[in-house]
């Protein structure tokens, strides 16, 4: 593939945006910022361009010159369909049509869990299992990966579709302990989607080595991903916040957790869901 001179990261100024700015500078010769708005904490020796995705016009002009994208940007959690809408669906098109008519290499595409989240906890699944989404927001997760699969399969992208867990310093309860992924973890997929050789399209999970995890991430190891951190050595932490939480009859069932239980009125969770 070719080289990545430029390499673009939208939704620059949320969360994990600003945890891969830092882990990520100096990777690659150019590292390029976009979110609505200028993040509060930008360097002087950072690059960043505001761009509206939903905006067609914007998002060209913004990929113009981009080897590479980690496509973080859109909304973060469930909302109204009109606002996933605009920002996870249209936002979403702009960026894979934008890189198509640009020549970009490969777009990184950060899904997430929650396009799964209606698997129960004791069922261990595969990438290749059919998608439950348990929210608007994973909805869009799950168009996202439809769209990197019809963007590689027609037009040649490579395309690297995350199904992101939850990215913090460490587990927080005990849904974490099977879901977390550390951002040094992640950023290692971030750079296989990017660099490597053979890529067209793969879905993987972003897990770090989690004893308690619910998915096969094969596809990920089979691509050279060797996690370095390990859900279970926070587990005291982890166990000991989850001692304070309220039980949740649908949201600990499901994989998804709290976003299951969100607006949830069918029938109550079984051992065969």
């Amino acid at each position: 593939m070719a080289d990545l001179n430029t390499v673009l990261i939208t939704g620059a100024a949320g969360g994990i945006g600003g945890r891969l700015r830092k882990l990520l500078k100096g990777a690659y010769p150019r590292l390029l910022l976009s979110d609505r708005e200028r993040p509060a904490d930008l360097a002087d020796d950072e690059e960043f361009i505001a761009a509206e995705l939903s905006d067609m016009t914007q998002v060209e002009a913004l990929l113009r010159g981009v080897d590479g994208v980690i496509h973080l940007g859109g909304r973060a959690f469930e909302d109204e369909w009109a606002v996933i809408h605009q920002a996870n669906i249209v936002g979403c098109h702009n960026l894979f049509e934008a890189a198509r008519l640009n020549g970009t290499a490969r777009v990184v595409f950060a899904s997430s869990n929650h396009a799964i989240g209606f698997y129960p906890r004791h069922r261990r699944i595969g990438v290749d299992h059919k998608v439950r989404p348990d929210s608007r927001y994973g909805v869009s997760k799950a168009f996202g990966e439809a769209l990197g699969a019809f963007y590689a399969e027609k037009y040649g992208l490579g395309v690297l579709a995350i199904r992101i867990g939850n990215v913090d310093d460490h587990p927080v309860d005990l849904r974490r302990l099977s879901i977390w992924i550390s951002p040094r973890d992640l950023v290692q997929l971030i750079r296989i989607g990017l660099e490597h050789p053979d890529l067209r399209y793969e879905v993987v999970w972003g897990v770090s080595d989690n004893a308690r995890g619910w998915w096969d991430n094969e596809p990920a190891y089979r691509l050279g991903y060797r996690p370095a951190d390990r859900a279970e050595d926070h587990r005291e932490r982890a166990l000991a916040a989850e001692a304070e939480r309220q039980p949740d009859p649908v949201g600990d069932h499901f994989q998804g957790g709290d976003a299951c239980s969100l607006e949830f009125a069918g029938p109550p969770p079984g051992d065969g869901d």
